[in-house]
């Protein structure tokens, strides 16, 4: 049984997706309450009336795009809505709350392949879920921030989950072997995609596109012996624009992680048929859905 939080005698907070809620509980006073001069108007049971939790999610999500994770604020929120603070309130129990919701709904976006597509090579199944993954950090950034700090497991969470852990259990590899091998996929994508979310922000701020920042940087260390051996790997690996050389150093690291499930796969079953039969003939184990 969970510990209650010391500071005030509730059980810690877990998900908004675990809690059971009314639909349009109101949490607080009146729903006049906080100001007025809104064009919001309220029915017989004080509701805000044309407004819904979809609603106030879609919004959440747009004011985050726009204004980013450390300005969000439910006064924000309400204002974009057109109603007052305390009105959002008949809909989710806490801004926490509003952000799982806000998660959960950007990863709705996510293009997700059919688990069951025996047919698919599983290998370029992965392959669109990574790039599908990098997709949601690049276009929400935000979302990089929050992995981690809420639970992450709405709906839409849980579709993606699923359709990772379908395509998995067709790689060949042991069980055991599987989550082990998701977090090898999908913490990269996690750490590629934040730095490159987290570049972009920083060009933003610079008033600079990527290769015009870019190229203040090459300006202001060629030349310099230290910096000799980075620059010369870059020239080599060839691209001549920013997206060019993130496409191409995306696409190598994902070659090779899929390389090494294939590998991981044949090793294992190599070790296990060996084991099962000491004296007779090894054969190589082929990986599944080899193309």
């Amino acid at each position: 049984m969970a510990s209650s939080d010391t500071r005030t005698g509730r059980p810690p907070r877990t998900s908004v997706w675990l809690e059971e809620r009314p639909a349009s509980k109101r949490k607080g006073t009146g729903a006049g309450a906080g100001g007025g001069g809104t064009r919001e108007q309220h029915g017989q049971s004080g509701q805000p009336e044309g407004l819904d939790r979809e609603k106030i999610t879609a919004a959440a999500v747009r004011l985050l795009d726009a204004d980013g994770l450390a300005k969000f604020s439910m006064r924000r929120l309400a204002a974009e809505l057109g109603v007052t603070a305390m009105s959002v309130y008949w809909y989710v129990d806490s801004k926490d709350d509003l952000l799982e919701l806000a998660m959960d709904a950007a990863e709705g976006e996510l293009d997700l392949p059919d688990p069951a597509d025996t047919e698919a090579d599983w290998r370029e199944q992965l392959r669109h879920l990574a790039y599908e993954y990098r997709r949601l950090f690049n276009v929400h950034p935000w979302v990089s921030q929050m992995v981690g700090s809420y639970l992450n497991i709405g709906p839409h969470a849980m579709a993606f989950s699923h359709a990772a852990q379908g395509i998995m259990r067709r790689t060949g590899l042991p069980a055991p072997q599987l989550t082990g091998a998701m977090a090898a996929l999908f913490q990269f994508v996690y750490g590629y995609s934040t730095t490159e979310a987290s570049w972009n922000g920083r060009c933003r701020a610079a008033g600079l596109s990527a290769d015009e920042y870019l190229s203040t940087v090459y300006g202001k260390i060629e030349g310099r012996a230290e910096y000799e051996d980075s620059l010369r790997l870059m020239e080599q690996g060839g691209g001549s624009t920013v997206h060019e050389m993130r496409e191409r150093d995306f696409t190598v690291a994902l070659d090779c992680i899929l390389a090494g499930m294939d590998a991981l796969t044949v090793a294992t079953h190599t070790t296990r048929d060996r084991a099962e039969n000491p004296h007779g003939p090894s054969q190589p184990a082929q990986s599944a859905q080899r193309p």
